[in-house]
């Protein structure tokens, strides 16, 4: 018998879904209760209630090879870093590609998803919903996929912003700020410095008299572009972050804040984070702002401490300093995440946190048969890492893959939440984060798709040492298991040619430079010197590891 799932939201997630089950043998039907697909993506003038919104200039903080559908690449004349549109124009592709509007009920809202009366038993749940007529209708699916994401409610913590009834100018949440024009020669305050707050701010001081950028605890600003101009992002491997995980953790952070600082000294931009207990890079998620330290220096941005008070048009921070004529506030203050359709039974949703297994798995179901998808915030794309938990939702459907017991999940939940709360500032943001590599590669294992890197090297040591070396791009997780795709291999060996693609828009008669192996040798010497100092007496496997490292050295300067 062919199962049925509902799946609601038709965002990148709910596509992701979608394509899943069909990959499973599954019945999916999802339902989306506006006209078209892309949640969050899709730019709309005017926002819809309850649904995320985006201003028109939005540019995604991810490069396309790591936030791309692990099977479906991003075509190579697309820039790296695309706007809201051109994501919308590869959402709609990848739709068309794999057949997934078909099963796609739009302007269909969904009212209850509750368990039958026979849950214990067959695990099947009743799902209410009522179309943009006013219609409703109950159905019976045997699973249910939740892709609302957790951009829905804005935050407005207006309470803690005493006098802001007496306020002259205009006020509104990020989600209802669309273009700058209106405000040209106006004095504007962002209040928030996370990577809406940053856009917005750098967006209004091109028009504006003056921005101020009021933060309560600073960021740490990292760029989109990094060394001789390659994505930050695809400078990231697995070595990288494995070799990062054996040092201590202050020592990460170090290293961080010190390469962060040789952009600019966070310190002397006002920016640097200050918090009583936590103040290092990987205690809260970084600012993505290529432009924000420019107009700081121009001074069209000036960074502020929290408001203290509104006084009619009058703003006074905490330092004691006031501004006048105030004619826009802009609350950059994040959301809030809940599931009004399901009760709290079944999901419970408390200061934005939710007690799930891996963030995906209620652990109480008598059966699992529900699942949320994309309640994650990584360091790196949610596309991807929502493709993953889709991939082994369906595959616990499908009862090819079986969750521990509850004991276990609970104490797994246990784990993770005291985890973040050591690491990470007390926050409504960070209270579903994740390491995007340790993440993925988490659920991969429960799946069956993580790549397995000595198999690689021994049977196919170019495409091993780009997977260990190279960037960690989603189509790696389709080299083995459920799901295999047979275009995958080329796909991470041609990952740089679609990055350069879309920049080499006129011919270069430079000559090219002769290379030397001089660096390479240098370099390989000290990998194996270091091998040998850190672990002495090491085993074959730390030799193996040194030795490659060697080599890919040699490689990359070859194919540079």
């Amino acid at each position: 018998m062919t199962h049925r799932v509902a799946v609601i939201g038709g965002g990148s997630s709910g596509l992701a879904c979608i394509k899943c089950c069909l990959d499973e043998g599954l019945e999916p039907v999802c339902f989306e209760s506006s006209d078209d697909i892309g949640g969050l993506w899709r730019f709309k003038e005017n926002p819809e209630p309850d649904r995320a919104s985006i201003y028109h200039s939005l540019i995604i903080n991810t490069s396309k090879e790591r936030m791309c559908f692990s099977d479906f690449p991003i075509p190579a004349h697309f820039p790296n870093f695309m706007h809201n549109s051109l994501i919308m124009d590869y959402f709609r592709m990848y739709a068309d590609h794999f057949q997934l509007t078909k099963h796609i009920r739009f302007n269909t809202k969904v009212l209850q998803v509750k368990q039958r009366s026979d849950f214990s038993h067959s695990g099947q749940w009743d799902v209410e919903t009522e179309d943009k007529d006013g219609k409703k209708d109950k159905h019976i699916f045997d699973a249910v996929l939740i892709c609302i994401g957790h951009h829905c409610h804005p935050n407005m913590p207006l309470h803690d912003f005493p006098g802001i009834n007496t306020f002259t100018g205009r006020y509104f949440h990020s989600r209802d700020y669309k273009t700058p024009e209106e405000w040209r020669n106006k004095k504007a305050i962002v209040v928030g410095i996370g990577n809406s707050g940053g856009d917005i701010a750098v967006e209004l001081s091109r028009v504006t008299k003056q921005v101020y950028l009021s933060t309560r605890r600073g960021a740490w600003i990292k760029y989109r572009m990094s060394v001789r101009g390659f994505p930050l992002d695809m400078l990231t491997s697995r070595v990288q972050s494995s070799l990062l995980q054996l040092l201590p953790f202050g020592l990460q952070c170090s290293m961080a804040e010190n390469q962060m600082n040789q952009r600019i000294d966070h310190s002397l931009y006002n920016l640097k984070p200050k918090h009583r207990y936590l103040n290092q890079f990987f205690n809260q998620h970084p600012t993505v702002n290529d432009e924000l330290p420019n107009r700081i220096l121009s001074g069209t941005v000036m960074v502020k401490p929290n408001i203290r008070r509104f006084q009619g048009s009058s703003v006074e921070f905490d330092d004691g300093s006031v501004v006048e004529d105030i004619d826009l506030v802009v609350f950059a203050t994040g959301y809030k995440f809940s599931f009004p359709f399901l009760t709290s039974q079944v999901v419970s949703v408390s200061e934005n946190k939710a007690s799930l297994y891996k963030y995906v798995f209620p652990p109480e179901l008598d059966r699992p048969t529900l699942a949320i998808i994309g309640l994650v915030q990584p360091l790196g794309s949610t596309i991807p890492v929502s493709e993953m938990q889709a991939r082994w939702a369906t595959r616990v459907f499908k009862g090819c893959v079986k969750l521990p017991s509850v004991s276990a999940m609970l104490k797994d939940i246990q784990y993770k939440k005291e985890t973040m709360a050591k690491r990470y500032v007390t926050s409504q943001r960070h209270t579903i984060q994740v390491d995007y590599v340790a993440y993925m590669d988490e659920i991969a294992e429960l799946v069956g798709v993580k790549p397995a890197l000595s198999r690689l090297l021994l049977t196919d040591p170019r495409l091993g040492l780009n997977v260990m070396f190279g960037p960690t791009t989603p189509c790696q997780y389709r080299l083995r298991g459920p799901g295999k795709w047979a275009g995958a291999r080329q796909a991470i060996l041609t990952q740089w040619e679609r990055v350069a693609k879309p920049m080499q828009t006129r011919i270069c008669d430079e000559p090219k430079a002769q290379r030397s192996f001089k660096w390479p040798l240098i370099l390989s010497v000290t990998a194996l010197a270091l091998a040998v100092y850190v672990f002495p007496g090491s085993s074959l496997d730390l030799l193996l590891w040194s030795c490659l490292s060697s080599a890919f050295i040699v490689i990359t300067h070859l194919s540079i």
